[in-house]
């Protein structure tokens, strides 16, 4: 008979773009109000590497990052996703910017050797994950390196978020041993 285990717990992560700083720091907080504690946050940079959210967010789009505090069950990310979701539909109403969405939520979680995100959005290396969601291994942690896929995210390949996401890791890490 086979010996089924249940999964370690994963740090959640949430990437936010912002259309600016007051929309981003709105996010921030809402995001700690609806999951718990953040316990860290990464620097802020400008989302310059497309222009797909420009009509969304307009043209000065910010990114940054936070990590929660509490571990959480990696079968939970589809139903954090949806809550992400209500979010961003909240911060839109509350926010009044002539923008239809000027802030946008990708959560996802890291394990030791992966950073998976979430998204509403099938694709050929998407897979379902449930309540409508799909989710992606967006990059590996391999010999001590994050390390990108073919279908990676440009943003996603650069090193000020890999150092961030390295920070992140290294926590949960020590969140593991305890």
């Amino acid at each position: 008979m086979w010996e089924l285990r249940n999964p370690q717990p994963v740090k959640l992560i949430v990437g936010i773009l912002a259309a600016d700083e007051t929309a981003l720091a709105a996010a921030v907080k809402a995001i700690s109000k609806s999951f718990g504690v953040i316990d860290l946050t990464s620097d802020v940079w400008p989302f310059t590497q497309t222009d797909y959210y420009k009509d969304e967010l307009g043209p000065n789009a910010l990114r940054q990052f936070v990590s929660l505090e509490k571990l959480i069950d990696p079968g939970k990310l589809a139903q954090i996703k949806h809550d992400t979701n209500s979010l961003e539909q909240q911060l839109a109403d509350s926010l009044k910017l002539s923008l239809p969405r000027p802030v946008n939520l990708d959560p996802g979680f890291i394990e030791p050797s992966k950073l998976i995100l979430a998204s509403t959005k099938n694709f050929s290396h998407r897979i379902y994950i449930g309540n409508k969601m799909f989710a992606e291994v967006t990059l590996m942690y391999e010999k001590g390196h994050w390390r990108h896929f073919e279908y990676t995210f440009p943003d996603y390949r650069q090193s000020c978020y890999h150092n961030f996401l390295t920070k992140v890791r290294t926590r949960l890490m020590e969140q593991l041993k305890t």
